[in-house]
């Protein structure tokens, strides 16, 4: 393997929350802490802590902003590295995100108008297709 900044050894483990924020899946470690502890990465299909190690095809799937990014590893790195490098360290198997019309369309309640009324509860009702 090319000696790269911030690049590792194949055989040496790196910690999953290092490796999100190096790959920059998120904006800060402490973030990718916090989403480990709050089990929004999970590793081969088991949710882990910020400190499990992360190997070379590893399935990595961190839920940030709503959104679901499901990477495999293709290369491990400690450090954060420009965009391009970091893209060649995984590969993306992530849905498409939805398309602007999709999510404006799940209808939304302001935050304090408190509980609908019956006529809108119906209108709520007959939108998502019950009764």
């Amino acid at each position: 393997m090319t000696s790269q900044a911030g690049s590792t050894d194949t055989a040496a483990p790196v910690r999953v929350d290092s490796w999100v924020w190096s790959v920059r899946l998120t904006k800060t470690r402490s973030q990718a802490a916090t989403a480990a502890r709050g089990g929004h990465i999970k590793v081969n299909g088991e949710s882990v802590k910020a400190a499990h190690p992360v190997r070379v095809g590893d399935e990595v799937r961190v839920r940030h902003s709503g959104r679901e990014r499901i990477v495999v590893v293709r290369r491990l790195i400690k450090k954060r590295v420009g965009a391009a490098v970091a893209a060649e360290c995984y590969l993306d198997n992530s849905p498409p995100p939805p398309a602007p019309a999709e999510a404006a369309a799940v209808p939304r309640r302001d935050r304090g108008a408190g509980r609908p009324t019956k006529r809108e509860r119906r209108e709520l009702d007959r939108l998502r297709g019950v009764g």
